[in-house]
């Protein structure tokens, strides 16, 4: 089958936090934390003290970098042109959400392998190639965007030229990633998590409907125009991105690298039981946290500027400044906030999972825990998709458009992803006993046949706006 325990790379750095620990099996001295289970602490959440937040990892990170400020502008057009009208797709999103990133969480703890590698391994190489090609084209673009708004924002806040801030985020971004450690930079990104809870500080200074957010939260009652279902593609095809699928797996595979007591699945099942249960606790936690918060993002501009008759905002940025005169500076403060923490959040996130997927299909030497001189292909991948990302504000390219092509690439390239996850996720000789069934299996198939209606509806938005 070709999939074997993986080797545990060189860390950055010296020591490491399982240092010093032996195998699954031993037995644990009286009271000690968590040395009897390979699951726990997770590098992402490094010496917190509560449970909870010792077994989050790269589902909290993932679906955090999920807000990004291109999301940020999807949820706040929604919520400027239609009100509360598209929240309850905020619940119908979630499940699938969940299990879409839970199985994609479980192949790379099952097989110690990233989705491009399952790609390569069990598909054919056209299409691993065509996958790679779209997830980086779009990645790179989201990436551009990301980064333009980030410079917006930050430039209503301390007026500059935005080329400097565009170069400013660029260099932090890269910088992160070539020079912390592994552990530390998934602390760094936990931690850049709690910038969005500025939103829900933002949320807190407006006056919310809560009557008709309760009603249209459980009932689509706004009529089906073309606009409501452009904005409905919108929505699905932010918050059901495939980059996550490639980080969230590749880091469950990192986390195999940087502490050797856990080991891959499919060589140690007596581990799937504390491994399943804290991919689980810590996807539904995650996606959670990422749905309230875009919930939070629709309804402050659904209170606010629609309620003001603002229904055009095309960037974060102009929802940020729109705040302003009818929220408060407060609320445009904390809004604009929000945007820089999350962009500095997401855009490491796009930059290393088209890393991975570029080192995965090529069976280059990956991962965040090696040093640059040992991964240098890899690293070279991030940094480019970084400066590529960056060039694009520098040329005549309009951000609004580059956002449409990205939703359009990530779309297209979600689908079939998402149906070799599904079909890969069940093969027994893949993933041995821990096969996805029952309602995991049903809720990941729902999800994909949903990807590719979205896709089709965006083919069918796109051939419509043509002359």
């Amino acid at each position: 089958m070709g999939m074997r325990a993986r080797r545990a790379p060189r860390r950055r750095g010296e020591g490491g936090a399982a240092a010093g620990r032996g195998g699954d099996e031993e037995p644990v001295p009286a009271g000690s934390r968590g040395a009897d289970d390979p699951e726990l602490p997770s590098p992402v959440v490094g010496p917190s003290r509560p449970r909870l937040f010792r077994v989050l990892g790269p589902g909290l990170i993932t679906g955090a970098s999920d807000d990004d400020p291109s999301g940020i502008a999807t949820y706040s057009q929604v919520g400027a042109q239609f009100a509360y009208g598209l929240s309850w797709t905020l619940l119908v999103t979630y499940p699938l959400m969940v299990a879409v990133q839970m199985i994609s969480a479980r192949i790379g703890r099952t097989t110690g392998h990233g989705l491009a590698g399952v790609i390569r391994l069990h598909c054919p190489a056209w299409l691993l190639t065509g996958v790679v090609l779209l997830l980086l084209v779009a990645n790179i673009i989201n990436l551009g965007a990301d980064l333009g708004a980030m410079a917006d924002a930050l430039g209503l806040l301390l007026p500059a030229p935005r080329v400097l801030y565009v170069l400013l985020f660029s260099a932090i971004s890269i910088s992160m990633q070539l020079f912390l450690q592994y552990t530390r930079y998934v602390a760094a990104l936990k931690w850049l998590t709690l910038a969005l809870f500025a939103y829900f500080a933002a949320l807190a200074c407006v006056d919310v409907d809560w009557r008709a957010l309760a009603y249209h939260l459980v009932w689509p009652a706004h009529a089906p125009t073309s606009g409501y279902l452009t904005a409905l593609v919108a929505i699905f095809g932010t918050t059901i991105s495939p980059y996550l699928f490639f980080w969230q797996a590749s880091e469950e595979v990192e986390d195999l690298g940087v502490y050797p007591h856990r080991t891959d699945l499919v060589d140690a099942p007596s581990q799937g039981r504390r491994a399943l249960r804290r991919i689980e606790i810590d996807t539904l936690v995650g996606m959670g946290f990422s749905n309230l918060v875009a919930l939070a993002i629709l309804v402050t501009t659904a209170a606010t500027l629609n309620a003001r008759g603002v229904t055009d905002i095309q960037t974060s940025a102009q929802a940020a400044e729109a705040l302003r005169p009818i929220a408060g500076a407060f609320a445009s403060l904390v809004f604009t906030v929000g945007i820089v923490g999350t962009g500095l959040l997401a855009v490491p996130v796009l930059a290393g999972s088209a890393a991975y997927a570029v080192g995965e299909a090529r069976q280059w030497p990956t991962g965040l825990e090696r040093r640059p001189k040992e991964a240098q292909a890899f690293y070279a991948t991030l940094v480019i998709a970084t400066l590529i990302g960056m060039i694009i504000n520098f040329a005549p390219v309009d951000p609004i458009r580059a956002l449409f092509w990205s939703a359009v690439l990530n779309g297209v390239a979600a689908v079939p992803v998402m149906v070799v996850m599904m079909v890969v996720a069940a093969r027994r000789d893949v993933m041995g006993r821990f096969a996805i069934r029952g309602p995991l299996r049903w809720l990941g198939w729902i999800a994909t046949v949903l990807m590719g209606g979205v896709v089709l509806a965006m083919f069918g938005a796109l051939f419509r706006v043509r002359p």
